[in-house]
């Protein structure tokens, strides 16, 4: 017979209140309050403390605080991830994140959804839909993004954008609920480096 937590990670109905569960998540979210107290007081500590706490995570990697998880164990986030305070994951079920993606103030990614028909949704079933984003993504601030998204890499996603659909690769997508708005273009590349180039050549003045 499976699991409950087993159940869950599958995407289909669950009851939450599994007393493994439960203990799972009391611990992520005694992990997430040990790291909230020390993270900015010791840097030493936050890849370790980070690494305890997620499933998965990679070099070079920082939230601020304060971070709110579910379990924390179902959570992959690759190589220089930089997530800004008030960072939201419930991670129901599993999220991964690619390498150098960096997420705005005030981001909620939530696996987690409930029975639109009410007489089962009160009978405490639930569920979740695994979250994918990408390599080299930008989430601005405020946006959510929801249960069964996968969002592309080089994506670009303007704050206050409500995700519910996946969002191709190489796209900027805005908006309430958010859509593609334009693709990422050579141009934008030769823009952008020659704003590089003109830094730098700044500095050396």
């Amino acid at each position: 017979m499976k699991t409950e937590r087993e159940i869950m990670l599958s995407g289909s109905l669950y009851k939450s209140d599994d007393k493994d569960l439960i203990a799972g998540r009391k611990a992520g979210k005694r992990r997430a309050a040990l790291y909230n107290q020390v993270a900015h007081e010791d840097e030493n500590q936050v890849q370790e403390l980070l690494e305890d706490m997620m499933g998965t995570i990679g070099k070079n990697s920082y939230i601020e605080p304060n971070l709110y998880i579910d379990y924390g164990k179902n959570i992959h986030i690759g190589d220089t991830f930089y997530g800004n305070t008030g960072l939201t994951i419930l991670d129901t079920c599993e999220v991964h994140i690619g390498n150098n993606v960096m997420i705005g103030p005030r981001v909620s990614l939530i696996t987690a959804g409930h029975p639109i028909d009410a007489s089962v949704r009160v009978r405490g079933l639930e569920f979740g839909k695994p979250i994918t984003i990408g390599n080299n993504v930008w989430i601005g601030a405020n946006v959510f993004v929801g249960p069964g998204v996968t969002i592309g890499d080089n994506v670009v996603i303007g704050g206050g954008a409500v995700v519910v659909k996946d969002i191709p690769a190489n796209t900027v997508a805005v908006g309430n609920p958010a859509r593609v708005l334009r693709q990422i273009t050579e141009e934008d590349k030769i823009n952008w480096e020659q704003q590089e180039k003109d830094y730098y050549d700044h500095r050396a003045d």
